[in-house]
C-alpha cells in the first residue's frame, strides 16, 4: 500500500499519526485544508481535523478494495469544527435544549463538581443524595456544603454521574489517570478465522450492503455510525423501551434505522439474538462488564456470529480503577484536568469547558475508523475487537497544546448542503459534509427519525 501524503503538520500531523500509528497505512492521500481554530487552550480543530481524517481514510481505502484504485481524501478544517458541534438547521421548528435544566457546575466547599442528569435515573440519584428538590437554586446550595471528591463519590455510588474538577497535575497523578495514559489510543484484539465478507457491489457506496448492529448512546457512538451510514452502511439503532435523547437525536440519527428492545424479556433477546447472528459489525457503549451482564460478552457475540466486528467504547478506560464508572464528555472533561486548564486559560471564576464536545466527536470518529478498520480485516478472513475510551481521546488532546489560534469565519450560507431534510420533527437543512472522498458518495439513506421509530429487522 501507498503512504500516505498530506498537507497536516504541527498537532494536526503529530494527532493523526497517533491514530494511524502501527496500523497499515491507508492507500489514498489526504490534504487538511483551511485555516482557523476553535476557542481552546487545546488542539481542538486540530483533533477534529485528524480523527474525521482518519475515518474518511479508511472509508477510501475500503472503497479502494473494490476497484483498486487509491482515492483522495480532503477535509475542510472548519466544518470539520462545525460538525463537532451541530450540523441540523431546523426550519419551522427548534430542537429540544441537550442538557437537563439541573446538568450543571456546582461549586462545592473545596472546588467544583459536575452533575450529568440528562437520564432520569441519573437525576434522581443526584437529587436523593443531596436530598433537595430538581430546583437549581437548592441543589447549588446542598452541593456547597459536600467536599467536591466526597460528593462525586456520593452521586456516583447512588447509580448517578458525576465529576470532581481535577487539574491535570492531579488526574495524572491519580490512579485511574495513570491507567489511562498506559492504555493505546486503540486497543486491537486481531485473529482468529473467520468468513470473509461479502463485498460490496458499488464503490461509490462503499458500506452498501454491511450490517451494523449500534447499541450506543449520548454522542460518540451515534457520531461513528452515522458516519457509518454516510458511507452506505444499513445501520440498525437498538434502545431500551424507555430510553431517549431528545436534545441530540434529530442530530445523530441521519442515515439510521431505530428500534426497541428490553434485553431483560426472553423473546427481545431472541429477537436480538437474530439480529447480531446476521450482523456484520456490533458497536456498543456499554460501560466494561454491563453487557457481559446481559450475557453478551465478546465470546457470546461471536459465538452468534462469527467474524462479527465489536467495537467497544468506555468513558475512564478499560484497565483502571474507573473502568466501570459511568461517564460523559463533560465528566472527562472535569476529571481529566481539561475544564481546570480553560478555567485558567480563560480567566474564568468557574470551569471552563471545550467549545464542543470534543471528546465525544473525536471518539466517535475513531470508532467509525475502528469498524472500518474491522471489517477490511474481515475481507482477510480475520475478526477484530477494537476498544476506545473518552479518557484515553482526552489524553491525546491534552498533549496538544493550542500555540495561537486564528478564529473560524462565522458559518455562512454556503455551508448549507441544499437538499431538505424531513426529519421526524420537521423539514431541516444540515451543514455540507467535513469530508470528500474521492469517488464516494457521503449521503444518507434516509431522513433522521426518532428512537423506535422501525422494527427490529434487518
Amino acid at each position: 500500500m501507498s503512504t500516505n501524503t498530506g498537507t497536516a503538520s504541527g498537532p494536526l500531523a503529530a494527532m493523526l499519526a497517533g491514530i494511524l500509528g502501527g496500523e497499515p497505512q491507508q492507500d489514498a492521500t489526504y490534504r487538511v485544508m483551511g485555516d482557523g481554530d476553535l476557542p481552546s487552550p487545546f488542539a481542538v480543530t486540530d483533533l477534529a481535523s485528524a480523527s474525521v481524517a482518519a475515518a474518511a481514510l479508511a472509508g477510501a481505502e475500503f472503497a479502494g478494495a473494490l476497484d483498486g484504485r487509491p482515492r483522495a481524501v480532503e477535509v475542510d478544517r472548519r466544518l470539520a469544527s462545525m460538525w463537532f458541534g451541530f450540523t441540523l438547521r431546523p426550519r419551522g421548528w427548534e430542537l429540544p435544549s441537550p442538557w437537563d435544566p439541573i446538568a450543571a457546575d456546582y461549586e462545592a466547599s473545596d472546588g467544583w463538581v459536575r452533575l450529568h442528569t440528562n437520564a432520569p435515573a441519573h437525576r434522581e440519584a443526584a437529587l436523593r443524595v443531596l436530598g433537595v428538590t430538581p430546583e437549581r437554586e437548592a441543589v447549588a446550595a446542598a452541593a456547597a456544603r459536600w467536599d467536591a471528591v466526597a460528593l462525586e463519590t456520593a452521586v456516583v455510588e447512588a447509580g448517578g454521574c458525576a465529576a470532581a474538577m481535577h487539574s491535570e497535575a492531579q488526574w495524572n497523578a491519580a490512579e485511574a489517570g495513570r491507567a489511562v495514559r498506559s492504555e493505546p489510543l486503540i486497543h486491537w484484539d486481531i485473529g482468529g478465522d473467520a468468513p470473509p465478507l461479502a463485498a460490496p457491489v458499488d464503490p461509490s457506496r462503499p458500506l452498501a450492503g454491511v450490517r451494523v448492529l449500534d447499541l450506543t448512546r449520548v454522542l460518540a457512538g451515534p457520531v461513528a455510525t452515522r458516519f457509518l451510514a454516510l458511507l452506505g452502511a444499513d445501520v440498525l439503532r437498538v434502545d431500551p423501551p424507555d430510553w431517549d435523547e431528545p436534545g441530540v437525536v434529530p442530530e445523530v440519527m441521519l442515515g439510521k434505522r431505530a428500534a426497541r428492545l428490553d434485553l431483560r424479556q426472553a423473546d427481545d433477546r431472541a429477537t436480538f439474538e437474530g439480529l447480531v447472528a446476521s450482523a456484520d459489525a456490533i458497536v456498543h457503549g456499554y460501560r466494561a462488564g454491563a453487557l457481559q451482564g446481559l450475557g453478551y460478552d465478546s465470546e457470546a457475540l461471536r459465538a452468534l456470529r462469527l467474524g462479527l466486528v465489536e467495537v467497544c467504547l468506555n468513558a475512564y478506560g478499560w484497565t483502571g480503577p474507573w473502568r466501570e464508572r459511568r461517564g460523559f464528555d463533560s465528566l472527562v472533561q472535569m476529571s481529566a484536568g481539561i475544564a481546570h486548564a480553560g478555567m485558567a486559560w480563560a480567566g474564568s471564576p468557574r470551569p471552563h469547558p471545550l467549545p464542543v464536545q470534543a471528546l465525544d466527536h473525536a471518539t466517535g470518529y475513531l470508532m467509525a475508523f475502528a469498524t472500518l478498520r474491522g471489517l477490511a480485516e474481515r475481507r482477510r478472513g480475520q475478526t477484530l475487537r477494537a476498544r476506545l475510551s473518552l479518557a484515553r481521546t482526552a489524553a491525546l488532546l491534552t498533549g496538544h497544546r493550542l500555540q495561537s489560534a486564528t478564529p473560524l469565519a462565522p458559518e455562512a450560507p454556503a455551508d448549507i448542503d441544499g437538499a431538505t431534510e424531513d426529519t421526524g420533527w420537521g423539514p431541516a437543512a444540515r451543514l455540507r459534509a467535513p469530508v470528500r472522498i474521492e469517488g464516494v458518495a457521503l449521503h444518507p439513506a434516509r431522513p433522521a427519525m426518532p428512537l423506535g421509530s422501525d422494527a427490529p429487522r434487518w
